[in-house]
């Protein structure tokens, strides 16, 4: 076997996903204390203790106790190299979160067993459907009172639209939580609340060991049969391949706070889930063992050190053997690059790294050279696709407040429209700039890192419009007319091409009508 497939059977690399406040980025920090990656667990949303979480490390994300920005973090756990994204779970970010699932392997979903299955969770279930991405899912928060497991587990096949099978049990939940039946392993653990140990395993032989009525009492132990019999019986058993195409879910329950029900998770994660995958290219099917290297930006950060204005390139690595200072290809500028300090993350601790295998994250720093999508390789021109840009819900008017500032202002605008948070629009018209995002929340971080990372302060002037449409026609002069009539409406986005910024439903479908020849695209891929 050689150096390069013994290094890609070991990688893991997987997005956590989520509705916000089901427990992600706690279960990250839990992920991360096994690998030995942090020694204190801290208490994410209190304030009291101001070692806040690993993986939230922007000023804003201290601030609200959100995620905003998907962290990179990689470790070692026993012979596997892990690497995990943490995205963010908001809405307002959502569009982060897809392109993050566009550089995983296999995703594992957190559900709080109070809320269970919520729309945003659904929304990102279907992204994972539309690439077949493997999917375990873990039910958070036991300890405290929620609905029944088997009620989850109906609404989590309903809802997600897929088979699920449990490979652990609660026995109870809330104030009568008692712990775990690992049914993977055949082991029992039982709970006890703290955050910063592990709880203890009971050794038994089988489900009818007598140890396990002594551990949770005769009718918890006659109820964990009951329930184990019904679930062998109701649903299918564990099929590995079900599992890696996407068809399957595993459920694992438990209390990522208490660090309960975590390892469990983490040991059959690593057995089952797939290594890194083939990519495919608009050129053809990229298999991770090739000699070459190749790869694709996925995300771009801006600010990563406050103390130097950088921004950094998160490139997954495709195929080979990213090297340090080895030359590379930028497909889409067609210059060959070297990187002399290229870094993998442990959240914002970076170490430069002198190689990276397929699976792997590397932070490239970037002066403006790249873009999300943008392939390197040793030399063959391949273009990764499938990271689209949807077309903005709300907008606004963005106004510099400042005018010896208006320089801090371009270069700001410049560098978080780099990051893909929110699209730039340029009306025609009158020539104002407008911002177009997916949710409320971003307009507040672009003002807030503006001012507290380039020093420069801007208002927001309201602007009702319905929806940003790219357009294009194979007939100039329709084209043409199209521009003429709608003149007020038209802008430029930061690639130059044609946007109709349409202010209704009803508007957007008489343009549809009235103007046949011309194409209406909603995302900014066509």
């Amino acid at each position: 076997m050689s150096k390069i497939t013994e290094e890609i059977s070991r990688r893991r690399t997987f997005a956590i996903i989520s509705h916000p406040d089901a427990g992600k980025t706690t279960l990250t920090e839990k992920l991360l204390l096994f690998g030995g990656a942090i020694h204190i667990a801290g208490a994410v949303k209190s304030n009291k203790i101001k070692k806040t979480a690993t993986s939230d490390w922007m000023e804003i994300e201290k601030q609200r106790g959100i995620s905003v920005a998907t962290s990179v973090m990689g470790f070692n756990y026993g012979d596997y190299k892990i690497n995990i994204l943490d995205t963010p779970g908001h809405q307002d970010f959502a569009e982060d979160t897809y392109r993050t699932l566009t550089a995983v392997d296999s995703v594992i979903i957190v559900v709080d067993v109070a809320k269970g299955v919520e729309q945003q969770t659904r929304k990102l279930m279907e992204v994972c459907r539309m690439r077949n991405t493997p999917v375990i899912i873990f039910v958070n928060k036991l300890d405290r009172e929620g609905r029944d497991p088997f009620e989850i587990l109906d609404e989590l096949e309903s809802e997600l639209k897929i088979d699920v099978r449990p490979l652990s049990w609660p026995i109870n939940i809330g104030a009568k939580f008692k712990g775990v039946y690992n049914i993977y392993e055949e082991t029992l653990d039982l709970f006890t609340p703290d955050k910063q140990k592990v709880s203890e395993r009971v050794e038994i032989e089988d489900l009818n060991d007598p140890r396990i009525d002594e551990a949770v009492g005769e009718a918890d132990a006659r109820k964990l049969r009951d329930d184990i019999e019904l679930i062998e019986g109701v649903y299918p058993d564990f099929d590995e391949n079900a599992y890696l195409a996407g068809r399957l879910a595993p459920v694992f329950f438990g209390s990522a706070l208490n660090t309960f029900g975590v390892k469990e998770l983490l040991d059959c994660f690593v057995k089952i889930a797939p290594s890194p995958k083939p990519v495919v290219a608009q050129e053809r099917q990229v298999e991770p063992s090739e000699d070459n290297f190749s790869g694709f930006v996925f995300k771009i950060h801006a600010n990563m050190d406050p103390n130097h204005r950088s921004c950094i390139a998160f490139v997954k690595v495709c195929s080979g053997k990213f090297e340090r200072n080895a030359p590379y290809r930028h497909i889409r500028s067609g210059k060959i690059m070297k990187f002399a300090a290229p870094t993998a993350f442990m959240a914002q601790k970076k170490n430069i790294v002198d190689e990276a295998y397929p699976g792997d994250i590397v932070g490239i720093p970037d002066n403006g050279n790249f873009k999300i999508g943008d392939t390197l390789t040793e030399g063959e021109i391949l273009h990764y696709k499938g990271l689209p840009s949807f077309s903005p819900e709300m907008f606004k008017y963005i106004e510099n407040t400042d005018p010896m500032k208006s320089k801090q202002l371009e270069k700001g605008i410049q560098q978080l429209m780099d990051e893909g948070v929110a699209q730039l629009f340029v009306n025609q018209f009158n020539g104002r700039k407008i911002i177009g995002t997916v949710g409320q929340l971003q307009f507040e971080v672009i003002q807030y890192r503006l001012l507290h990372e380039y020093g420069a302060q801007c208002r927001w002037e309201p602007l009702s419009l319905y929806k940003a449409c790219w357009i294009e026609s194979d007939d100039a002069e329709a084209l043409e007319a199209f521009k003429k009539r709608k003149h007020q409406f038209m802008a430029m986005d930061r690639e130059g091409r044609d946007v109709f910024l349409a202010d209704s439903n009803y508007v957007l479908q008489m343009a549809q009508s009235d103007f046949p020849k011309i194409k209406f695209h909603f995302s900014s891929e066509y």
